[in-house]
């Protein structure tokens, strides 16, 4: 490892606005509303507002798997949330989740809202309150349960730590990018494991586990996360690819990638989502302009 100037902290941290990377503009170490705005409230039960980020992804498919599964209670609208112009730092944004993160979801079906934020918390709620994705036996609920936390514990070290350092810090370091890299790479191995034995990650049924883990692993082994498919080698991870493959021909998974993107192929882009006719209509008048 090449040698490097050590950094010694100070005796006190201080912010300093210039030194983020990409994300520079909108992080800070404070929490709270920037400005006042109001969300938007569309005519279905559930509110989500989002950005098809991964962690956006999980929902938007989960949304779409329960419709496509027949529970048309699971009608939305999909409200897009610019992040990189700092509207989640929005009052009402706040209100629906005061951590300032996507997705939020507020649930509209009953005498008074609920939100829900956290993208594991609403894939637990939306299985719950449908019944859906999630197993019954108690076995088998403990396993899908242990592989949804297992994603939502293990990704920030592929997002924040190794997405952030390989593409995303204004300069390439070694020691972080070899950490990161190393600890990705361990989990890629957990899952192929995992799936060497079993269809999906909790057994033979498809269910939130795979939902949540399957934007952020899936994407990566595919090589729509970071451009780093090559750096990870990942493809010596082929039970991993088989699942990332068997689930992304599922029709409702391609429409919830779809949903909030603003990246890619326009054609692949549903800036918002309203109705299920939406993905049939595409054209520039039906999407919110970026």
């Amino acid at each position: 490892m090449s040698e490097l100037a050590e950094f010694v902290p100070p005796k006190v941290w201080s912010w300093d606005k210039e030194n983020g990377g990409r994300f520079a503009s909108i992080n800070r170490p404070v929490s709270g509303p920037t400005h006042e705005k109001e969300l938007p409230i569309g005519r279905h039960p559930l509110q989500l507002y989002s950005l098809a980020t991964p962690n956006g992804v999980k929902v938007t498919v989960m949304l779409e798997e329960l419709l496509a599964a027949g529970h048309v209670g699971a009608e939305y609208d999909a409200w897009l949330i610019r992040i990189g112009d700092g509207e989640q730092f929005g009052s009402g944004f706040v209100d629906a989740n005061p951590n300032s993160k996507i997705p939020a979801l507020v649930d509209r079906s009953g005498t008074e809202p609920v939100r829900v934020f956290e993208s594991g918390a609403i894939l637990l709620y939306l299985a719950e309150k449908f019944g859906a994705f999630i197993p019954q036996d108690a076995a088998q609920r403990a396993e899908c349960l242990s592989w949804l936390f297992w994603q939502m514990g293990s990704a920030p070290y592929l997002g924040g730590g190794f997405g952030h350092f390989y593409a995303y810090a204004p300069s390439k370091m070694e020691y972080p990018i070899n950490r990161f890299a190393m600890e990705t790479k361990r989990q890629l191995d957990v899952l192929d494991k995992q799936l060497a034995e079993n269809r999906f990650l909790a057994g033979d049924q498809y269910t939130i586990a795979d939902i949540a883990v399957w934007p952020w692993y899936g994407g990566l082994v595919k090589g729509w996360l970071y451009d780093a498919a090559e750096f990870l080698s990942v493809h010596e991870y082929r039970h991993v690819q088989r699942w990332a493959d068997e689930i992304f021909q599922r029709p409702a998974v391609k429409r919830g990638r779809m949903v909030n993107r603003v990246n890619g192929d326009p054609a692949s882009q549903l800036h918002e989502r309203h109705d299920a006719s939406d993905f049939e209509t595409r054209t520039e008048d039906k999407r919110t302009k970026p």
